[in-house]
């Protein structure tokens, strides 16, 4: 997609979007140039799936902008990814939560993460199954370099998005419920559902932050979504 049609795309789904939702840009398989273009156009958020791709971006745009890894954190990964990003929106373990603060620790810096939950209960997928969310939150509260700030989860990115609304709508009142309980050092401010296919659905059942790529930057080269 060219720069004109980017900064379209972005401008009709900024309009869409309700006071106080976030739009963070996924720029899995994306160039430099397109997400300088994006920056341009107002985003100020961006998503990557990958530690080693988003590595030589953030390198080259730096603070322009802040970064969220909302891709799957492969532990031997832990070290590189909090030294890049400003937020790890997919902690599904006590072990890997423990590895990042560990990081953390040792480069003075406390990390906001939300928890990822499995809302769907698929076994291929990543996160924490929805009766198991709370408890590791409790867990993870007593780690000083850890900021939990919400919840994450992904709905599928195909099909009729209407088939995800069960899912979103458990995982807000999970969130709800979390956010209730007045857990120490935990504060549920964010509420990350819903993709290109299924953003309007997750706004619909309480998501206060949607992750969007093809929608804003066309197909990637491979033809995926």
């Amino acid at each position: 997609m060219n720069q004109r049609k980017i900064e379209a795309a972005i401008a009709r789904i900024r309009a869409t979007l309700p006071e106080g939702v976030l739009l963070v840009a996924a720029a899995k398989g994306r160039i430099v140039a397109e997400v300088e273009t994006a920056m341009r156009a107002g985003v100020t958020v961006f998503g990557h799936n990958f530690v080693q791709e988003a590595e030589p971006m953030i390198a080259a745009l730096g603070d322009r902008a802040r970064w969220h890894l909302i891709g799957h954190l492969q532990k031997n990964k832990v070290k590189k990814a909090v030294g890049l990003f400003d937020m790890i929106e997919t902690v599904d373990s006590w072990a890997l939560a423990e590895q990042i603060d560990r990081r953390c620790r040792a480069i003075g810096k406390v990390m906001p993460v939300l928890v990822e939950v499995n809302s769907g209960r698929e076994a291929k997928k990543s996160g924490v199954f929805p009766e198991e969310t709370e408890d590791l939150i409790r867990q993870m509260a007593d780690l000083p370099h850890l900021s939990v700030q919400g919840l994450m989860t992904m709905g599928p990115p195909f099909g009729d998005p209407q088939e995800a609304r069960t899912c979103f709508r458990e995982t807000k009142t999970i969130f709800d419920r979390i956010a209730g309980a007045g857990i120490p050092n935990v504060q549920m401010r964010t509420l990350s559902m819903g993709m290109s296919n299924s953003y309007e659905v997750a706004i619909e059942e309480g998501a206060n932050l949607v992750r969007i790529g093809t929608k804003l930057f066309g197909p990637r080269a491979s033809g995926k979504v």
